[in-house]
Order: structure tokens, then sequence, then C-alpha cells
């Protein structure tokens, strides 16, 4: 007699890390991956048919302001594009920040991410303002989407930890109400020595509130901001390293490569994880050079080639910051080929992993991330036949496995010729 499985997904060109795509049926059962074979002699709920398509395990969007998103021209367009003129629109649109707005608007946009193949998200949230209303939103955002998207929310300081004083207490606050990551941004605290304090107490809380690290480091042009040496001793020291994010780096691509050499060899002794973001670094970084202009993304090559964990972030959706976006991952992965000049066949491939497995390590959540037997039934159904395909062509998600149930199916679109 033949099983019957809640969900079963036929002729599926499952995709494997790192390389391989192996033809299979794969059989869903109480939300969790309960076979895969070449042809399973099964029934089930719900049948579909992969159609020989490309099946992935999700993407994850490793770096996200959800608490921002969709305020775009609230309360004024960003005219300059440059990072420091949407830090001071964004510090007067939160004053008008409400619960309800904060956790709806995220809602919105992990519903278009949603139905774009992300299941796994991290998101920071400003906790310079008094009522942490960035956060509590956030917050609620989380446990309002748990059944179907998983959401990891940052205490961010986007003012600076020794911004204002009441900031280091806030940060703490955020951190006991719940925030999963302790974040920073020691380049735009106030001097040098309050970005080297606020990187130690960044590690202090972490180890305090056993919490990850996710820190927006050096994401300016400045070759002298080099925190993320900071971060690397820090790590280095407390033997924190896989569970240490460094966001942007954007200063890194502006070192001089004899210092920038030295600072690889300091990382080859750790395991800190890097995200860029290419499509907001490259829009906001270089505003004040003439030509030759910066391309001001991190090194992702050169990380990518000595074994760093890097992975990707959109970053921003329609806020002060960036104007565009739909929270398309395979935008992402697309524009990191182009800045990163991450052409090779070897690269491409290494840039859609950075939107899908490398995200998953950066995240925390590799043990229950894969389309693996005993695992939990995360997956998507591409339009394309590989990774080159999907990032090629931004293939359309056919379908949206969440949890074992199927959330979103998308009809790719049809060109009928007329002439």
């Amino acid at each position: 007699m033949s099983t019957v499985y809640d969900l079963l997904l036929r002729h599926c060109c499952l995709l494997r890390s790192p390389h391989s795509v192996e033809t299979v049926d794969i059989g869903i059962q109480a939300g969790k991956i309960a076979a895969l074979a070449p042809q399973l002699d099964a029934t089930a709920a719900l049948e579909l048919d992969a159609q020989y398509q490309l099946v992935s395990p999700p993407f994850v969007e490793s770096h996200i302001h959800l608490d921002s998103a969709l305020t775009v021209g609230e309360p004024r367009w960003n005219q300059s594009g440059t990072l420091f003129e949407g830090i001071e629109i964004w510090r007067e649109r939160k004053q008008t920040l409400s619960l309800e707005d904060v956790k709806q608007r995220a809602i919105s946009t992990l519903k278009q991410q949603a139905a774009q193949g992300v299941l796994f998200v991290r998101s920071h949230a400003d906790v310079s303002e008094a009522n942490l209303i960035a956060l509590q939103g956030l917050l609620a955002a989380q446990e309002a989407v748990k059944e179907w998207i998983t959401l990891q929310v940052v205490a961010f300081p986007q003012d600076g930890i020794y911004g204002s004083p009441q900031n280091a207490e806030l940060m703490e606050e955020a951190l006991k109400l719940g925030a999963d990551v302790v974040g920073g941004i020691p380049h735009y605290e106030l001097t040098q020595e309050d970005g080297v304090k606020s990187v130690h107490r960044i590690f202090e809380l972490a180890a305090k509130y056993d919490r990850l690290i996710d820190i927006h480091c050096d994401e300016i042009d400045d070759d002298q901001s080099r925190f993320l040496e900071v971060v690397v001793a820090n790590a280095i020291r407390s033997g924190m390293g896989s569970r240490v994010t460094a966001s942007h780096t954007t200063a890194f691509g502006s070192y001089n490569n004899a210092y920038a050499f030295k600072l690889l060899g300091f990382l080859r002794r750790t395991a800190v994880n890097f995200i860029a973001n290419p499509l907001i670094n490259i829009t906001l970084q270089g505003r004040t050079d003439t030509y030759p202009k910066r391309r001001g993304v991190t090194r992702v090559k050169e990380l990518w080639q000595q074994g760093q964990n890097v992975s990707l972030g959109h970053d921003c959706v329609q806020d002060p910051w960036y104007s565009l976006g739909t929270g398309n991952m395979l935008d992402v992965a697309s524009m990191a080929v182009h800045v990163c000049q991450m052409t090779g066949t070897a690269e491409i491939d290494a840039c859609y992993d950075m939107v899908t497995w490398n995200g998953a390590k950066t995240l925390h959540i590799e043990d229950d991330y894969g389309v693996e037997i005993g695992k939990p039934a995360n997956l998507i159904v591409l339009d394309a036949h590989d990774r080159y395909d999907a990032i090629r062509r931004r293939a359309t998600v056919r379908h949206v496995i969440s949890q074992g149930r199927l959330l979103v199916s998308t009809l790719p679109p049809q060109v009928e010729w007329q002439g």
C-alpha cells in the first residue's frame, strides 16, 4: 500500500549544496521532509508537479530594515541620495512612529518577500528612540508571521550607543524585551574612542544575554574607518567568531592593499560572518567622489575566496535610503555578480549561495535549513534550471512551501507574439 503524505512534489530538480542537482520526488508530512527518492510510491492530500524545474531551499534575507520599509518620501525625499541625509530623514520620520504603523509595514514587506521565496529574515530595529516603538512593532510582527516566516530582530542603535545619554540603557532594555541580536554602528559614534567602546560593549551585552552579534561596521567611504579590526580582535579573544557578523564594511573597499591584506590575515583566525548589501552599497557610497568613482562595496570576492562566510542583504525597500526595491533576493544576487565582478561560473553559483545557504549560516539556523529528511519543509520551486538561469532571468518563484504548507503560487509571465 502506498504512503499518504500531506504534500507531495513530483519531478523536482533538487539543488544540493554545493553544486549537484538531483531529480527526486519530495514527500512532506507533519511539516517536515519525510521522504526523498527518484520516484515515490505515494499519494498526498495535495500533489504538485515541479516539471523538472529547480527546487531550492528558500532565500534568506540577511539584512533589512523593516521598521523603515515603505516610508519613501515621508516626510521628504532623499535628494542627495546619501547615507547621512537618509539618517536625518529617518530621525524625523521615527518621531511619528506607532506600533501598528511599524507592524503593518513590516508585515506588508514580509509578504512581498515571502511571495518571492524568502522565508528567513533578519531585520534591524532602531532602538535610538525613547519608547522603543520600532522594536516593539517588529516584535509584534515577528509573532504575527511566525507560522509562515522566521524573523530575527536586531537591536540597532541607529544614532549610536553613546550618541545620546539614554541610548546605552535603551540597548539593554531592547534585549530584555526580546531582541534576538545585538547591533551597533561604531563609525557613527561621536568619536573614534566612542566607536571602539561601543564594540566592546556590544560583545559584553551579547555574552550577558547570550545573543548573536550583527554590527553595521565601517559603512562609509573613509579609509580611516577601521572598526572592523576591533570587531575581529574581540571575536578572536572571545571565541565568539561564528556568532559575530560584520555588515556592510564598505570602507574595506577603500583600504590600501597593504592594510587590507593584513586584515584578511587576521580574519583567517576567526569565523566572523560578512554581509554585503550591493543594491544599497552601490547606491549610497561614492557620493562624494568625482572620478574615478568607487564602487562602494566590501571585498566580497576576496572574502569568499579565502573561505569567509559571506551573505547578502537587500537592506532597504522603499525608505529614506533607497526608493526602489521589492525584496527580491535574486535582484540582490544579480547586483553582486555585476558590482563584485563575480562572473565566472563558480562565482555566479556562489552569489546564489550567498542568498541561501550562506545566509542560513549567518543567521545560525543551519540545523533547520535545507531540503533534507527530518528537517522542516521550507523550500521553493523556481522557473529555472540552475543557479545561473535563476539569477540571469530573475526567475519567478512558482511555489513557496513554508513549514510544510503551500504558502504562495505564482505563474511566470507569458509572452504572446501578435505579429
